[in-house]
C-alpha cells in the first residue's frame, strides 16, 4: 500500500495541493486553484485583505481534485502538511468563526504602529531581543485591530496566521507554531518564548495568541465535517507548518547555515540560513526561526522581500495585451532589446510599503522613457531588470550581514520560468543558480512526511527531489548588468 501525504500552499494568489508518494518521493497528483488570480481587497488605500474563507474554499476543491486524480484508496493518506502566505492576521470568536477578513502580508496599514512601538521600546531591545523592528508584522496589525477596531478585537477567542486557520478548519484545534510567532514578530529569542514586553507595551492578552508547537509536530486530525467535504478520511494528522519563505527553503532542502533559497512570485525573496541569530541594523531583511531550529540546535531564516516582483509582471501583462498574450510571449519580447532596455529602468515598489526600503511606500516608477526609442519590448525588460536590482539591493543588505551568497536555489516556477530574469539575476548578483523540479506545496507535503516521522530526518525527505538544470554568471553579462544596477540604484536615489 502507498504512503501518501498533502502538502497545501495557501498564497494570496491561489491555493495549491500536492499528493506525494513517501517511498519513492514522487508527486501523484496536483491542483491549484483558482485558474485566475484571487482578489485581494483594499479597502482603503494600501491595504490589502482577504476572506479566509475563501482559501478554505479552494483546499476543498484542490483536495477533490488531487485525490480523484491519484486514486486514493483507503488507507494511503498518512499526513497533511500546510505552508500559507507569511504575516497575515486571521482573528476567531469561541465559535471558531472569522470576526473580519485577514489583514494580509501586502497591508500597510500597521506601519506606523510599528514604528512607534520601535521608538517607544528602543532599537536596542527591539534588534537584540526580537531581531526585527516590530514594523509593519502581525503583532502591529493585531494592534491597530485594537486601537482602530475595539468592537473587533473585544470578540477575539484567538489569533492565527493563515495556515493556522487551515489547519483550524481540518482539525477543529487551534496551534501555531515558535517560527510562526517569530514571523508576527511575537518571539523574543534571548529569552525564547514570547515577548512580554512587545505584549505589555501593545496591550496585548497572551491568552489570544496560539498555543506554539515544533513545525514539525502533529497539530491536531481532520475531523468528522472536514473529512465529510474533502473527501478523505477522518483521523489524519496534521504534522507540519511554515511560513511560505521558510517552507519554500525547506523544500528545495535548504537546511543549514550559509544555504539559499529564492522565490519569485507574487513577491520577490532571498531566504538564506545562519546559525546566529543576526540583523540588519535598520530592520530591512529580516530574521525568524527556520523549520528546524532547536533551542540546543539553532536556526535562523533571514528574508529579503521584494512586495513588488510578479505583481509587476502582471499588472504589465494587463496593460499589454491581457488574456491575448501570455508570460512565455512577454520573456520572447523582452529579450528582443539589449541587456539595460537601452537606458530604461522599473522601480517596482508599487505594491505597498517595502521592507527593504524601511518600510516606505515609495512607489513604482518607470525612468528615462524616450518616446522616440522605446516600445513595450523595452519596458517588459526594464520591469525584469528591476525587479532583479531591487533583490541585489536587498542582496547587498544581506551581505553585509555577513551571509555567504554564493549558490542560490530556486523551484522552477513562476518569474524564474523566464530565461532572461535568471540570466539577470546570476549575472547582477555574481551567484549560482540551482534549478529544482518542486514548488511549496511540494515542501509541504515532504513536511507532512517528517512530522509524522514516515522520515527519519528532514534531509531524509528529499529522495525524488531531482535538480533540472544550473546556471553559472559569465564575465561579460557581469559587467553589463553591473552597469544596469548602477544606473537603477542612482535613479532610485533621486525618486526618495
Amino acid at each position: 500500500m502507498r504512503k501518501l501525504f498533502i502538502g497545501y500552499d495557501i498564497g494570496s494568489s491561489s491555493v495549491k495541493a500536492t499528493l506525494l508518494d513517501g517511498d519513492t518521493g514522487k508527486v501523484v497528483a496536483s491542483d491549484g486553484q483558482p485558474k485566475i488570480e484571487m482578489p485581494i481587497d483594499s479597502p482603503q488605500k494600501d491595504w490589502a485583505e482577504q476572506d479566509p474563507q475563501m482559501w478554505w474554499k479552494y483546499v476543498i476543491e484542490t483536495t477533490q481534485a488531487i485525490i480523484q486524480q491519484g486514486g486514493v484508496k483507503p488507507g494511503e493518506l498518512q499526513a497533511i502538511g500546510i505552508s500559507y502566505q507569511m504575516h497575515g492576521l486571521v482573528m476567531v470568536d469561541k465559535e471558531q468563526q472569522v470576526i473580519r477578513p485577514s489583514i494580509i502580508w501586502c497591508d500597510s496599514r500597521a506601519v506606523e504602529t510599528g514604528n512607534s512601538a520601535f521608538e517607544a521600546l528602543g532599537s536596542e531591545f527591539c534588534l537584540s531581543h526580537l531581531l526585527n523592528s516590530p514594523g509593519n508584522f502581525t503583532a502591529s496589525k493585531l494592534k491597530w485591530v485594537k486601537d482602530h477596531e475595539p468592537a473587533n478585537y473585544e470578540k477575539i477567542h484567538k489569533v492565527m496566521l493563515p495556515g493556522d486557520f487551515i489547519a483550524m478548519k481540518l482539525t477543529g484545534e487551534i496551534f501555531t507554531s515558535e517560527s510562526g510567532l517569530s514571523e508576527g514578530v511575537f518571539w523574543d529569542f534571548k529569552e525564547n518564548r514570547v515577548s512580554q514586553p512587545l505584549l505589555d507595551h501593545y496591550g496585548i492578552d497572551r491568552e489570544i495568541l496560539a498555543t506554539a508547537i515544533p513545525s514539525f509536530a502533529e497539530g491536531g486530525k481532520v475531523n468528522a465535517a472536514a473529512a465529510k467535504v474533502l473527501g478523505i478520511a477522518e483521523g489524519i494528522p496534521v504534522t507540519y507548518r511554515a511560513g511560505d519563505q521558510p517552507n519554500n527553503a525547506f523544500s528545495l532542502n535548504v537546511l543549514e547555515a550559509g544555504e539559499l533559497a529564492t522565490t519569485a512570485g507574487t513577491s520577490g525573496t532571498v531566504y538564506g540560513v545562519s546559525s546566529s541569530p543576526v540583523y540588519d541594523p535598520q530592520s530591512r531583511v529580516n530574521t525568524f526561526l527556520h523549520v528546524n531550529h532547536m533551542a540546543d540546535n539553532p536556526h535562523y531564516g533571514v528574508l529579503l522581500c521584494v512586495n513588488g516582483t510578479g505583481i509587476l509582471n502582471s499588472w504589465l501583462k494587463k496593460m499589454l495585451g491581457g488574456e491575448s498574450i501570455d508570460y512565455e510571449a512577454m520573456n520572447k519580447l523582452a529579450a528582443e532589446v539589449p541587456v539595460g532596455a537601452e537606458g530604461l529602468s522599473f522601480v517596482p515598489f508599487g505594491n505597498g510599503a517595502e521592507r527593504i526600503m524601511e518600510n516606505k511606500t515609495v512607489g513604482a516608477h518607470l525612468a528615462g522613457l524616450n518616446l522616440l526609442k522605446h516600445d513595450k519590448r523595452h519596458v517588459l525588460r526594464a520591469g525584469q531588470e528591476g525587479i532583479v536590482s531591487a533583490l541585489t539591493f536587498g542582496f547587498n543588505i544581506m551581505k553585509n550581514m555577513g551571509l555567504t551568497l554564493d549558490t542560490v536555489k530556486a523551484g522552477r516556477a513562476n518569474m524564474f520560468l523566464s530565461p532572461l530574469f535568471r540570466e539577470a539575476f546570476v549575472n547582477m548578483n555574481e551567484v549560482n543558480l540551482e534549478f529544482y523540479d518542486t514548488d511549496g506545496s511540494q515542501g509541504a507535503a515532504r513536511g507532512a512526511g517528517v512530522g509524522a516521522k514516515h522520515f527519519a530526518s528532514p534531509q531524509e525527505a528529499f529522495n525524488g527531489l531531482e535538480k533540472v538544470a544550473s546556471y553559472v554568471p559569465e564575465p561579460k553579462l557581469v559587467s553589463a548588468y553591473k552597469e544596469v544596477y548602477q544606473q537603477w540604484e542612482e535613479r532610485l536615489r533621486k525618486i526618495q
